[in-house]
């Protein structure tokens, strides 16, 4: 197991090193420019999309499983979880305040990312043989860039489907299982039951009744989150300023050891904030396309406009207030490390702040669980047909409680070097599929601006 742990390792530092971080950021930097920075400017149209996608189209003529909010709501219960709260803790603790300017930035270019493989998902999905519309890298990969490209899109189908039942699962169920266990005394088995049976019953109804819990669930508990979040910096509202400005600084130079911090070089604010960055919004890892490829629209852009959200919510803003209330309360030099940081921040500031955080962390890591399960099955669903669905959704919920009373070091080791291998085929087909995408969303804003002009004569 050792000798095991210790190749995972090697490719992990191969996989998470400098490549594929130039290769994440290199990437998003392309589209953003090839999309002249429109992710960033077209924000506010993005929310617009969002409000007025709330209810399902009644219209048969739309094509889709879920409505447009639903759909986001269902990527962001996948990615908004342990990420937000432990990753961006773990990242501040190994390199510094500075990481969080490189999330920042990760999150800057990840709109571009997450807009493409959006559009390209809606662009390229096929109807399985039971009517449900199915979508993602996998498919993109197939359809866009033909058959002599298949074989990537079944590496990537491969990855998805082994890293969700890491990643997706056994560790959100120990996260949630020690949260409650170090808060409120609750037994990890006990835990583990409870979960396995929510998840279940969500699982069996398939994407509308995940996508419907998640519609309820994520804008709740993100904004329970937020508000929260926003106490802490009240309390040290002084402080704000010299938060932005340390943070910033030590973005691009190093930070002395000081307090429990060991101190860290630029490098390891650039590595970590990237690699925490990516793993919390997911922005080029080719898993938020496959939920909106169920969404009801007929058109590939305004779902990539609906999905950008996606990355901005989870980074610019969640992960933010973790990463300022961990800073300005200080609690960086602590010596705490992931969750234990963030609980530490907030109870400090807080009354029962503890509380709160273990509360958080154990619905956005629930939310996760049935998110993900809908990334591997429509991975495992590609790979072996419609067959092998149930099968995996009675898997999926197996592995819920196992993972809430093991230990789980290997498996996160293993679950973030899958993570990582899943980006490669995603990236490629992005950059390869790139004048699709550019060409879509031309002729999109085009149009609209015909159709405002035409109205506005009228």
């Amino acid at each position: 197991m050792e000798a095991i742990t210790e190749f995972v390792g090697l490719i992990n530092g191969f996989v998470w090193g400098t490549p594929m971080l130039v290769m994440i950021l290199g990437v998003g930097l392309f589209l953003s420019l090839g999309l002249r920075l429109m992710p960033i400017l077209k924000l506010g149209t993005g929310f617009k999309l969002l409000w007025s996608g709330r209810i399902p189209d009644k219209d048969k003529n739309v094509k889709g499983d879920v409505s447009p909010f639903n759909a986001l709501m269902t990527s962001l219960s996948a990615t908004i979880g342990t990420g937000n709260i432990a990753g961006v803790a773990t990242a501040i603790f190994v390199g510094g305040p500075g990481a969080l300017f490189w999330m920042w930035c990760t999150a800057l270019v990840g709109m571009a990312t997450k807009y493409s493989e959006a559009v390209l998902a809606v662009k390229f999905r096929e109807v399985d043989n039971q009517g449900n519309h199915v979508g993602g890298p996998m498919y993109y990969i197939k359809n866009g860039l033909g058959k002599k490209w298949a074989w990537l899109g079944t590496l990537f189908a491969v990855f998805g489907s082994l890293a969700g039942f890491g990643i997706g699962n056994t560790v959100q169920a120990n996260s949630v299982a020690a949260a409650l266990s170090s808060n409120f005394g609750v037994p990890a088995w006990v835990s583990g039951v409870v979960m396995m049976l929510l998840v279940g019953a969500v699982l069996m109804g398939g994407i509308k009744r995940i996508a419907e819990v998640a519609g309820k669930l994520v804008p709740f508990m993100t904004i329970f989150y937020i508000t929260a979040g926003l106490g802490v910096l009240v309390v040290h509202i002084q402080d704000v300023p010299a938060a932005f400005a340390l943070i910033i600084h030590s973005a691009f130079n190093p930070v002395a050891a000081q307090g429990g911090f060991a101190g860290a070089a630029v490098w390891a604010a650039i590595r970590f904030g990237v690699a925490r960055g990516v793993f919390s919004n997911e922005a080029g890892l080719g898993s938020a396309p496959i939920a909106h490829a169920a969404a009801q629209t007929n058109n590939p852009v305004a779902q990539g406009l609906v999905a950008m959200l996606g990355t901005f919510i989870d980074t610019i803003v969640v992960c933010s207030i973790t990463g300022l209330a961990i800073v300005v309360s200080g609690s960086w030099t602590s010596g705490e490390n992931g969750a234990a940081l963030t609980s530490y921040a907030f109870s400090h500031a807080l009354p029962l702040g503890n509380y709160i955080v273990a509360i958080a962390l154990s619905i956005f890591a629930f939310t996760t669980i049935i998110g993900w399960s809908f990334y591997s099955e429509k991975c495992v669903q590609y790979l072996f047909g419609i067959k092998a669905v149930k099968p995996f959704r009675l898997l999926w919920t197996i592995a819920v409680p196992l993972g809430a009373v093991s230990s789980l070091d290997f498996i996160w080791l293993l679950a973030d070097t899958l993570n990582a291998m899943m980006a490669i085929p995603n990236l490629i087909a992005l950059a390869l599929l790139s004048p699709v995408v550019f060409g879509l969303t031309r002729e999109y804003f085009i149009k609209k601006r015909a159709d405002e002009a035409a109205k506005a004569q009228s």
